[in-house]
């Protein structure tokens, strides 16, 4: 699919030698010219935005495009994962250990959404992501993902409900499972589980391996999967697996490790997938119908360890990812940016960054990634979640006991 082409702006004279070592980045047949061009990177690249304290008032941060000034909005959320935007401008956020909060006139409200089920809130496990029906105005339901505690252990789980807000509170009423990945498995890891609605309603939702890599290039579960459901939970007729023996027919695609970002391209509609690697490897896709995406088979990391994953980067029948990261991000969130207040990113991949803890514009053009620009390092913390609001702003959350939503617009000159 083809990219939104921006035109070529004006660049500093450092820009081209960033940019040189930016796109050394992009996948590299052989092995051996990857690390040459690692290293090359690291030499080349321009030096980022030093860290800085948390502040009520906007921050210094750095672009080549723009000046950013970011603002913190909200503080004491605890490890805050997923956020939304409702019609009156007031916005939901997910907090890993099983609360729903709700943010009105840029303040927390102090108590919890009510109504939520029971999470498995261990280690990477609890309330997951979050996003509203398309049709919210009518329905009212907002669906959201969990790590629910199962016999055998845990699953992501995909459920809805329908928010009521009335005398000051909020609850979800209604509540309804749509969708549970299988089998449980024990542990508190790789529940993947970010989600995208598709313009025609369907659901497209990540599901991590769970640590159990072999069952990601199996049918028959779905572990290390990409679903396809519909909003009600059933199955459209159109996906790839439908009616194949032994193979689970919500599966869109397969061969995943922990994917942590999601969304629809809203200029061709395409899925846009991250998925967080290992020691490395950390992958863009765009998922298509019935197509195998390599791991534990193929990959560009190796395991914490230090051992060999799989067989090496590539095999017939597995895809290629459209870019990757060596040595990791960890990245968690993706955003496609089409808003107005940045016109020279339109069409980019936003992702955040955990162990980076930056923000990366990938920049895309014909639909490949040519250029990547890192922001902000240090200056917030570890990015869960990256989303733009109808202001057109960059509205972030960062992952920490203490985690806190932020705004990103162009800073004044």
């Amino acid at each position: 699919m083809t990219g939104l082409v921006q035109p070529e702006t004006p660049r500093s004279p450092a820009r081209p030698r960033q940019r040189l070592a930016q796109r050394c980045a992009i996948i590299p047949r052989d092995r051996a010219a990857f690390v040459a061009a690692t290293v090359l990177a690291a030499a080349l690249m321009s030096p980022l935005a030093p860290a800085a304290a948390q502040s009520a008032a906007p921050l210094a941060a750095t672009s080549r495009d723009y000046k950013l000034a970011v603002t913190k909005v909200v503080g004491g959320l605890v490890h805050p994962w997923s956020l939304a935007f409702l019609p009156d401008g007031a916005m939901l956020v997910t907090e890993r250990p099983g609360r729903l909060r709700l943010i009105e006139n840029g303040k927390l409200d102090p108590e919890p959404v009510a109504g939520l089920p029971a999470v498995f809130a261990q280690g990477q496990g609890g309330l997951l992501d979050l996003a509203l029906d398309p049709d919210f105005a009518k329905t009212g339901l907002v669906y959201f993902s969990y790590a629910e505690p199962r016999q055998g252990g845990a699953g992501t789980t995909l459920a809805r409900g329908q928010l009521v807000r009335e005398g000051g509170k909020a609850r979800l009423e209604n509540v309804e499972v749509i969708f549970r990945q299988e089998p449980a498995l024990p542990g508190g890891i790789q529940f993947g589980s970010r989600f995208a609605i598709a313009s025609n309603g369907t659901l497209y939702v990540t599901l991590g391996d769970r640590r159990q890599a072999d069952l990601a290039q199996k049918l028959d579960n779905d572990v290390g999967k990409v679903i396809r459901i519909d909003r009600d939970g059933s199955i459209p007729k159109s996906n790839p697996f439908v009616g194949r023996d032994g193979a689970r027919p919500e599966i869109w695609a397969y061969g995943f490790r922990n994917g942590q970002g999601a969304a629809i391209d809203p200029a061709t509609g395409q899925l846009w997938t991250v998925d967080h690697g290992a020691k490395g490897g950390d992958e863009i896709n765009h998922p298509e119908a019935g197509k195998n995406y390599g791991w534990p088979v193929i990959t560009y990391g190796v395991d914490y360890s230090g051992a060999k994953i799989g067989i090496g980067t590539s095999a017939p029948g597995m895809e290629q990812p459209v870019y990757y990261w060596d040595p990791s991000i960890a990245p968690s969130g993706l955003a496609i940016y089409d808003g107005a207040l940045f016109p020279k990113w339109k069409g980019d991949l936003l992702v955040g960054a955990l162990k980076g803890q930056i923000l990366v514009r990938l920049d895309r053009e014909n639909g490949r990634i040519v250029d990547e620009e890192r922001m902000m390092k240090g200056l917030i913390g570890r990015i869960r979640d990256v989303r733009v609001g109808p202001d057109g702003a960059i509205w972030l959350l960062t992952d920490e006991e203490n985690g806190g939503l932020y705004r990103v617009i162009p800073a004044k000159s």
